[in-house]
C-alpha cells in the first residue's frame, strides 16, 4: 500500500512539472508574442522594451526562468498583476477562498441528493420510480449553466422577486446571494452523479453474492447497507472527486453572470485583459487541483476496493 502511494504521488509530482513546463512555453515566452509590449503597450519604445526584459529576467537562458518561476510559485510569489496592479498572491487567495464557499455548499447539497437519487434509482432498477429520477437526471444535466441561469434568474428575480439578480456581497458575505449561484450549480451537477450511482448500484444488485445474501434470509437493509452500498460507492467516489476540478475551472458562467467574485470570474478576467501573470497563477493552482484529486480519487479507490491493493 505505501508503495502503491509512493508511485501515485511521484507520478503526481512528475504531470505537474510537465504541465507547468508547457505552460510557461505558452505563456511566458515568446511563443505568446512579446511580453514587454503586453505590459508596456504597444506605444513603447524599443529600448524600454529591452529596460523591461532586462529588468525582469527575459535575457535569462529558457530553463533558468522556468526554474525561477516555478519556486516562486511554491514559494508563493506569483509576480505581479498588470491588471490591478498589486501581487497576484494578494488578488487570488480572496477568489480562491470565495470558491471555495461556493463549492462548499454545492457539494453540501449535491452529493446527498446525487447519491440518495442514484441508490435509490439502482435498487428499483426499470420501476417506475427508477425511469421518474432518470428523466430528472437526465434533463437536469442537459440544461447548460448559463441556460439554468437565465431560467431560474427569470423565475425567482424577475417573476417572484425573491432573490438578487447579483452575488457581489459589496456589503459582506450574504446567504440569500448564494442561493441561486448554488441552485444552478447543483441542478447541473447532481444528475450526472446521480446517474453514475445508479449504473453502479444496479449493477452491484444482480451480483451473486447480494443474491447469496437475501437467499440466505439476511435482512435487506443489511445487505443494502454492508454489501451493495460500499460496491456501489467505487464508481461515483472518483466522479465526485473529479467535480472539484469541474467546480474550480468550470463555474465561469456562474460567477461571471452572477457576478459572483470567484475563481472562475478572475481566470475569465486574467484571459480577456491579457494579464500573463495572473494567468501563469490560475493555471497552475488549477493543475496542482486536479492532479491532486485525482491522486486523492485513485488512494481512496484502493481503500474502497481492496482487491487492487495487490495488483
Amino acid at each position: 500500500m505505501a508503495t502503491l502511494i509512493a508511485k501515485r504521488l511521484g507520478l503526481m509530482l512528475f504531470t505537474m512539472v510537465i504541465v507547468s513546463l508547457i505552460l510557461f512555453l505558452l505563456l511566458d515566452t515568446n511563443l505568446a508574442g512579446d511580453p514587454a509590449a503586453r505590459v508596456l503597450g504597444q506605444f513603447a519604445s524599443a529600448d524600454q522594451k529591452s529596460l523591461w526584459l532586462a529588468q525582469h529576467g527575459y535575457n535569462d537562458p529558457l530553463m533558468t526562468r522556468y526554474f525561477h518561476w516555478v519556486s516562486g510559485f511554491v514559494q508563493g510569489d506569483l509576480g505581479e498583476s498588470n491588471r490591478y496592479r498589486a501581487p497576484v498572491a494578494d488578488i487570488l487567495g480572496p477568489r480562491l477562498w470565495n470558491t471555495a464557499i461556493l463549492g462548499f455548499w454545492t457539494f453540501a447539497i449535491m452529493i446527498p441528493l446525487s447519491l440518495l437519487f442514484g441508490i435509490l434509482s439502482g435498487m428499483c432498477e426499470g420501476s417506475k420510480l427508477d425511469r421518474t429520477l432518470s428523466v430528472i437526471s437526465i434533463v437536469t444535466t442537459s440544461v447548460p449553466e448559463f441556460a439554468s441561469s437565465v431560467f431560474f434568474a427569470a423565475i425567482f428575480v424577475f417573476g417572484l422577486k425573491w432573490l438578487p439578480g447579483t452575488s457581489g456581497m459589496a456589503e459582506g458575505f450574504d446567504w440569500v446571494q448564494m442561493v441561486l449561484p448554488v441552485m444552478v450549480l447543483v441542478v447541473y451537477g447532481f444528475g450526472y452523479v446521480a446517474r453514475m450511482t445508479r449504473a453502479s448500484m444496479a449493477e452491484v444488485m444482480t451480483a451473486q453474492y447480494i443474491r447469496t445474501a437475501i437467499l440466505k434470509g439476511l435482512p435487506y437493509k443489511t445487505v443494502i447497507l454492508r454489501h451493495a452500498l460500499r460496491n456501489a460507492l467505487i464508481a461515483p467516489f472518483t466522479v465526485i472527486m473529479l467535480q472539484i476540478n469541474w467546480l474550480l475551472s468550470g463555474v465561469i458562467v456562474v460567477e461571471f453572470f452572477f457576478a459572483y467574485k470567484g475563481f472562475g470570474a478572475l481566470l475569465l478576467e486574467a484571459s480577456l485583459n491579457n494579464d500573463v501573470a495572473l494567468l501563469e497563477a490560475c493555471a497552475m493552482v488549477a493543475v496542482v487541483v486536479a492532479v491532486t484529486t485525482q491522486t486523492l480519487a485513485d488512494i481512496g479507490y484502493t481503500y474502497l476496493n481492496p482487491r487492487i491493493r495487490f495488483s
